[in-house]
């Protein structure tokens, strides 16, 4: 079989497009450049005392920060500004957005979360990078503004993730599909392995951090209650890695639902509209998944500030819509089987 790079599955996909001038194809290749970057610096992890541990340092979202959180953000920021592609940044681990005053002409913003779950570094457990791109409505020619960056997430033009794991996988749409590539060291470049991403319609498998039971909102409890009652079924799996990325990554392959609900400490949610749910939503969407905030699609959410936070439930189309469905329930969990059954699939997916 021959093996496709991301540079040229990128190039392909481009000549379908006679318009194209290039520069979003442009952005994605220094993106991917930027993830081979941080995928070299996290292997050296353990051997390397700079780039291992703590930073001493909170930022912006009152989180204390590895160092390669900020080894991560560094080489994002400096590939995306020599890209010539990007006019300016928005990153989790910044306070404020970047405008690049030497790309005033470029056309496209990204936001970034340069390297989610770092508290798994420590342990040798998978992270991540998420990026979303949107085309800038400010006037080119000048410095960027917040509105480039405070879009719905529909208006995103491209998004995508990198996963750092037992091996490394970027995976990414354009809004024509979800396709991934793993890379190959022995030749340093991404490679086709994961070519048009369907995420199953129903899975056995949710992904929540069930010690916050107690503080989760009734309808996520009843769900949880759901998977985990063993009445005329099999109770489901509950997997939960403690990084979004690969949560999200075992879901959009195998199927499955994951959720971060809003709690008594995080009212408005724990996980970042612009830099984390906003790209996974367009993903999972492309990938014939759902996302919500529970009661509405995370891609029309309107941003008010770069850090928002929100409530999230992504993953198979039937699992949200179950979850969802839960929200006006008020039987018992013995008789929840029947309800989703009966009340909300037309094909029951059990």
């Amino acid at each position: 079989m021959r093996v496709i790079t991301f540079d040229e599955f990128i190039a392909i996909n481009q000549e379908k497009h006679p318009e194209a001038t290039g520069e979003l194809s442009g952005l994605l290749r220094d993106i991917g450049l930027a993830s081979k970057i941080v995928n070299r610096d996290l292997s050296k992890a353990g051997l390397v005392d700079a780039i291992l541990g703590d930073a001493n340092e909170i930022n912006v979202q009152g989180e204390e920060v590895k160092k390669l959180d900020i080894i991560a953000n560094e080489v994002l920021k400096k590939c995306l500004q020599n890209s010539g592609q990007c006019c300016g940044i928005a990153s989790e681990e910044e306070e404020d957005f970047v405008a690049f005053k030497n790309r005033k002409k470029a056309k496209y913003v990204v936001l970034f979360d340069p390297l989610d779950g770092s508290s798994n570094i420590d342990v040798i457990a998978p992270v991540g990078t998420i990026f979303s791109v949107f085309e800038r409505v400010s006037k080119a020619g000048e410095l960027c503004t917040l509105e480039d960056f405070l879009q719905t997430g529909e208006k995103q033009v491209a998004a995508g993730y990198v996963i750092y794991g037992s091996s490394t996988m970027l995976v990414y749409t354009t809004g024509e599909g979800v396709n991934g590539f793993t890379l190959d060291p022995t030749i340093g470049e991404f490679c086709l392995s994961h070519p048009d991403i369907k995420t199953p319609a129903s899975a056995k498998t949710y992904s929540v951090n069930q010690g916050n039971y107690h503080s989760f909102p009734e309808n996520v409890k009843k769900f949880v209650d759901y998977c985990q009652d063993t009445t005329d079924k099999k109770a489901f799996s509950l997997r939960y890695i403690g990084s979004m990325v690969a949560d999200f990554h075992r879901n959009l392959l195998k199927g499955g639902i994951f959720m971060y609900p809003a709690t008594k400490d995080s009212p408005k949610g724990k996980l970042r509209l612009m830099y984390e749910c906003n790209p996974m939503a367009f993903l999972q969407e492309q990938a014939d998944g759902k996302a919500t905030n529970g009661t509405q699609r995370i891609l029309e959410i309107v941003p008010t500030k770069l850090h928002q936070r929100t409530a999230v439930y992504i993953g198979s189309k039937k699992f949200v819509e179950m979850l969802v469905g839960f929200n006006n329930v008020t039987i018992n969990p013995v008789e929840l089987f029947d309800f989703v059954k009966n009340k909300i699939f037309s094909n029951p997916i059990l």
